[in-house]
């Protein structure tokens, strides 16, 4: 921030501020950098004119960790946080990002000005060999490298790099067993970096109620919802919480939402020209009963099979009528027909997309359609994605349920399918449904129209 001088900094600032025009258009007409002119706004906002004053501070390391924490914990850009804590240039706080993250806490210690010392470290008096005296100091450090090792493993099982902050809590909880200046050495870290962070562990957790309504709604979903999905219902219970920071608690709480498997299709049939494809991949719908979608889908248990034939209302992504059958027969479909029907009203005749599958092929299936004012619409020949909609609510009842829990039976496995269904229409929300169920967005929505 040197090559340009204050009074260009304060009148380029004043200038945007006043709404004289854009970033690019007074770094253009007072010959300044625009991202720097971002910076200088930023500063000025916080701090006023001490955000221009220049520093020459030799930072420490305490407040090195604090302006890395806030960004971690907040999402803050390295330039919002250099805003924030009145540091000139936001490379600085890259660098300390950098350093700490390639090198460790040790590396962002101030580094001592002048020559480095000559002198000779005094040699300390060291048990003679042999003796009852090393003996003794042999079997301690033995004692305590056991008592550390067993420690680290029970913090770090299975997580991979042990980090600083791990050290340090294993050291402190250990520190009335033996003394911290040896306990430090063997967990290589320095003295400074350990009292940091015992510094920051005597500290309130200030998302200790976060972590337990985290906790609560991940076990309510049975470990469905990942950081994305949890950080929406946490908004719906009034806790502004930034992603990132959702992400890092869930991390530091060991909880990690299921990974979907692998992508499912059902049962196509015979290939016919019986309905063009309507759809054309629109899968945006205006109102309800607008757009529907269909599909059959197998599970195989305990050496049997089981259909399910739901289908699908693309407004609000919800399951408005299914039917689970042993058998693939025309029923199956039928009385899902059946019971979609009740959910229309007298002047609602919408477009129902399927696949080329051979029920849907059937005379009585286009009769029954007809009698409804309802339009067909099929997908292409070997295009699964004219149908993505229910691929993707299968491939999710499939990871979410099928692959999460154990059965005792088919039949028991039949009552979880349908609470899935129940919990899929009204607890299970969305991001693209404003953090909604399909069933509140589908009841709510209007209203706030």
């Amino acid at each position: 921030m040197g090559k340009y001088l204050l009074e260009t900094k304060i009148a380029a600032v004043h200038a945007y501020l006043d709404n004289v025009g854009s970033y690019k258009d007074i770094a253009l007409e007072y010959n300044v950098d625009p991202t720097m002119l971002v910076v200088w706004v930023a500063l000025f906002r916080e701090h006023g004119l001490a955000g221009f004053q220049e520093s020459y501070t030799n930072y420490s390391i305490e407040f090195k960790m604090d302006v890395l924490t806030y960004m971690n914990e907040t999402g803050a850009s390295t330039r919002e946080a250099s805003a924030e804590f009145n540091i000139p240039s936001p490379s600085t706080v890259w660098k300390w990002q950098n350093i700490y993250e390639t090198q460790g806490i040790d590396a962002l210690l101030p580094k001592k000005k002048g020559r480095l010392s000559m002198k000779k470290e005094p040699k300390k008096n060291l048990p003679i060999k042999g003796s009852d005296e090393e003996l003794i100091a042999e079997n301690e450090r033995l004692r305590m490298e056991n008592a550390y090792l067993k420690k680290l493993h029970g913090l770090n099982s299975g997580k991979g790099k042990v980090t600083v902050q791990e050290k340090a809590q294993i050291v402190y909880e250990l520190r009335h067993d033996f003394k911290v200046t040896e306990l430090v050495k063997m967990a290589e870290i320095k003295r400074s970096t350990y009292y940091y962070w015992v510094k920051q562990m005597k500290q309130p957790d200030k998302y200790e109620k976060v972590k337990e309504v985290i906790q609560h709604i991940f076990d309510k979903h049975k470990g469905r919802y990942g950081y994305r999905r949890i950080t929406l219902e946490l908004r719906n219970k009034g806790f502004t919480v930034n992603h990132k920071t959702v992400l890092r608690l869930m991390k530091g709480l060991g909880l990690k939402s299921l990974v979907r498997m692998k992508k499912y299709r059902s049962y196509r049939g015979k290939v016919g020209k019986i309905a063009p494809n309507l759809l054309e991949r629109d899968f945006q719908a205006e109102a309800p009963n607008e757009k529907w979608v269909t599909d059959v889908t197998e599970f195989h248990l305990f050496g049997e099979k089981l259909y399910l034939s739901p289908v699908l209302d693309l407004y609000n992504g919800e399951i408005i009528a299914y039917q689970i059958e042993k058998r693939p027969v025309y029923s199956l479909v039928s009385k899902m027909l059946d019971k979609a029907f009740e959910r229309l009203g007298d002047k609602e005749t919408p477009i129902l997309h399927s696949d080329q599958g051979w029920q849907y092929q059937m005379n009585q299936y286009q009769h029954a359609l007809k009698q409804k004012r309802i339009t067909q619409s099929m997908s292409r020949k070997g295009n699964c994605l004219d149908n993505a909609v229910m691929e993707n609510f299968f491939g999710l009842l499939k990871s979410e349920l099928l692959y999460l829990e154990e059965f005792e039976s088919m039949e028991h496995f039949i009552q979880e399918l349908e609470k899935y269904i129940y919990y899929y229409n009204h607890d299970r929300i969305k991001a693209k449904l404003k953090g909604k169920s399909p069933v509140q967005y589908r009841t709510l929505a209007p209203q706030a129209a």
